[in-house]
């Protein structure tokens, strides 16, 4: 069974011995494993995916002791398996002002077109709540009077609702590295609204439009702490206006429809499990077609 392993906390030596000892010689094969020292920030994250021997020893109980270990060294250890549980995967759906991509996936899960579960629903402001009221989602609001977000109070709130995947539907937040690796492996999934890597930053309409483009786009990817860093795409959709389009309605028409609909198809490849995050990079999983083993893009 696929488990990831995340650990975060202050750095020190000798903090990923323990938890590396312990899954190889309980068997498991170790498929990746990552590090990181963020020396501006004194901070510790790791991560480890691994292919678990459950027939040996469950997750519940893997879980345990790598709880047991993140006491012992200060760490906060998440343990994570897709296939744990015998039930559609759950999601956080993340927002700040524009409700339109969030609905686009809530109507996706109504259709039946994306086979999970709207665990809940993160605002760093109240203005998507009356959404998740109508599609009766509990709706949980981390920001203070100014937007900022409470980091802590966010990854409490997907550690209760029992998340598998954080999406950020145009929430207009970084998440901080700790946030990031805390859900690290292909958990958080983000809607930039610019074609990447050519558009990044959080202007992108205006930057395409500077450059007199006529194809303007979105982006759905994993986050990985190097904000829009390009190689983590998932799903881009496009679409062209004619020369001397004004910036405001292409921004309306990104905004009402290509945005909603590059996310919505974004996360069902993940939750169809067609892509997959490896080493930072998007991977597409063999699936069956017609009797072989097929490749499947990102």
């Amino acid at each position: 069974m696929h488990v990831t392993i995340t650990a975060v906390g202050p750095d020190n030596r000798g903090l990923a011995d323990p938890i590396v000892h312990y899954v190889a010689t309980a068997g498991a094969n170790i498929f990746e494993i990552q590090m990181y020292d963020h020396d501006s920030e004194r901070l510790f994250a790791m991560l480890l995916r691994v292919d678990w021997p459950d027939d040996r020893e469950t997750i519940p109980e893997l879980r345990r002791r790598m709880a047991e270990i993140g006491r012992l060294k200060g760490l906060t250890i998440r343990t994570w398996s897709r296939d744990e549980h015998d039930r559609p995967p759950r999601i956080a759906i993340c927002t700040t002002y524009r409700p339109e991509p969030a609905r686009a996936i809530l109507d996706d899960v109504r259709s039946g077109t994306l086979q999970a579960v709207p665990a809940v629903m993160i605002g760093n402001r109240d203005a998507c709540r009356s959404l998740a009221d109508e599609f009766q989602v509990p709706f949980i609001n981390v920001g203070d009077a100014d937007g900022r977000a409470d980091e802590a109070r966010f990854a409490q709130v997907c550690d209760e609702s029992d998340v598998d995947y954080i999406v950020l539907a145009r929430y207009m937040r970084i998440l901080p590295a700790r946030t990031c690796w805390q859900f690290a492996g292909g958990r958080i999934i983000n809607l930039h609204h610019g074609l990447l890597p050519s558009f990044p930053g959080f202007r992108p309409y205006h930057d395409a439009h500077s450059r007199h483009m006529l194809t303007y786009g979105a982006t759905a990817h994993f986050i990985v702490p190097e904000l829009d860093a390009g190689e983590q795409i998932i799903h881009q959709t496009t679409f062209t206006v004619a020369p001397g389009t004004p910036l405001r309605d292409i921004i309306r028409r990104g905004e009402s429809d290509n945005e909603p609909a590059c996310l919505a198809e974004g996360v069902r490849r993940v939750i169809d499990r067609e892509v997959e995050l490896h080493f930072h990079r998007v991977v597409g999983r063999k699936m069956e077609v017609g009797g072989r083993r097929s490749e499947v893009g990102g």
